[in-house]
């Protein structure tokens, strides 16, 4: 993570972000980054690397998810990670499912380790930075608030090195029907930004919710969500009233947004303890799968044989579940 933060205090004072807003998010917080984001990536991914003494003639594949602009207009971030890491013999791979990006990476690396176990290796990184003027950190969405940061983890089979998580299910749900949510009313443009100087999602929701009312997303969004949950546990074969599962994580979003869009669901379907994230980190873009990850690792927060669920979910929509235990 980026060393610098921007407070909530600090963004009220500047102007950035009404004081109501600012308390109904709940960040503490928001790390501010001075480098593109794949040169973020190649730092995470190198302190993965070194932390379990893997070396990059080791990996088979580089994935990498992204939210954002990555710093240039035609180009592959996956590859230049590859390369920067002198992973040459690694198939580079983008991931583009916007903030459930992450997630999916984790699904797509697990899938190909189970179709090919001599692969090796598996790099999943995310990077995001949310910089103005084309993007407003504070203000450009609604209940959530965007930080900058990299994360990185590496998949493997059991069989290679002893696992600090052990992944047990990944489930995704996707409700299309939801993509407006981020188009709104406007008109396909010809390039980039000929539609809007910046990213605007409080406009294109608004226009959407104009259309098709807040109902049609709030049954959308809670039908999704528990269903990806269900298929997590029942892949995992963990009971939801199970005493081994400890917490549910959900994503990094504003403590409102939280309260209303997740909390219900989740403890009406888990008795297990919903630990909320992120308020000294904001909404990471693709990364807030990883990032909590590592936070459950990191924390140590279960205790060996016990079970997490982590949740993530990206605009379109779509909702991702990983079901993992400390080993």
């Amino acid at each position: 993570m980026p060393e610098a933060r921007q407070t909530a205090r600090d963004a009220v004072e500047l102007g950035l972000v009404e004081a109501d807003t600012a308390e109904e998010l709940g960040y503490e917080a928001l790390p501010v980054a001075d480098q593109a984001p794949p040169e973020m990536a190649v730092l995470a991914a190198r302190a993965a690397l070194e932390s379990t003494g893997t070396p990059p003639a080791g990996l088979g594949m580089v994935l990498h998810a992204w939210m954002y602009y990555q710093g240039h207009d035609l180009w592959s971030p996956p590859h230049y990670i590859a390369d920067q890491l002198g992973a040459r013999q690694a198939e580079p791979l983008g991931i583009q499912q916007v903030c459930n990006g992450g997630a999916a990476a984790v699904g797509v690396g697990a899938a190909r380790l189970l179709a090919d176990p001599g692969l090796g290796h598996v790099l999943v990184t995310t990077a995001d930075r949310f910089a103005a003027p084309g993007f407003d950190r504070w203000r450009g969405d609604y209940g959530i608030a965007y930080g900058d940061g990299a994360t990185a983890l590496l998949l493997h089979p059991l069989d290679v090195r002893s696992p600090d998580l052990l992944l047990h299910a990944v489930t995704t749900v996707a409700a299309p029907q939801l993509e407006g949510m981020h188009r709104g009313r406007d008109a396909f443009g010809a390039m980039p930004r000929s539609v809007s100087d910046r990213v605007d999602m409080r406009r294109t929701k608004k226009a959407f919710l104009e259309r098709e009312g807040m109902e049609a997303f709030t049954r959308a969004s809670s039908e999704s969500l528990t269903t990806v949950v269900e298929r997590c546990l029942a892949a995992g074969g963990l009971a939801a009233d199970s005493p081994l599962l400890r917490c549910v994580v959900p994503p990094r979003l504003g403590a409102k947004t939280i309260g209303l869009a997740y909390a219900p669901a989740l403890r009406k379907l888990l008795p297990a303890e919903l630990r909320t994230v992120g308020g000294d980190t904001g909404h990471l873009g693709a990364g807030d799968a990883a990032a909590s990850l590592a936070e459950l690792w990191a924390g140590r927060v279960l205790a060996p044989g016990e079970y997490a669920l982590v949740v993530s979910a990206g605009a379109g929509f779509t909702w991702s579940c990983l079901l993992v235990s400390a080993a």
